[in-house]
């Protein structure tokens, strides 16, 4: 059985470099063939809106909006529950693709069998 990544990151731009490090682990973990989903939560929040990941900037960096786009692609990105509805988000606001789900859903994936978790 291949193991998977969840990846909770829960810094944006109060926190660049911590934040800039989880998507890239997020895309180069899909790069080399590793299942991933990606949880935003807190200030990372604001990346499941439209424009927002490709505002962000942080030199010597990869672009945020090209590591979501990826993560995307070949991953699952999800919203938390609580974090959407303290900043008034719905599923309507959100880019295509981004999930809603609150944490019985994030505990489920974190405890599967052969599932690695990191925070940011």
């Amino acid at each position: 059985m291949a193991r998977s990544l969840v990846i909770k990151v829960t810094a944006g731009a109060d926190a660049p470099e911590r934040c800039n490090q989880a998507f890239t682990v997020a895309a180069a973990a899909l790069a080399s063939g590793v299942p991933v989903s990606l949880w935003l939560t807190g200030e990372a929040s604001w990346f499941a809106l439209p424009g927002r990941a490709k505002e962000f900037t942080l030199p010597h960096a990869a672009q945020l909006g090209d590591l979501l786009d990826a993560v995307l692609a070949g991953g699952r990105v999800t919203l938390c529950t609580q974090c959407a509805a303290r900043r008034d988000m719905t599923a309507d606001d959100l880019i295509d693709g981004v999930r809603i789900a609150g944490a019985p859903t994030f505990v489920e994936e974190v405890l599967a069998e052969g599932v690695q978790a990191l925070v940011y």
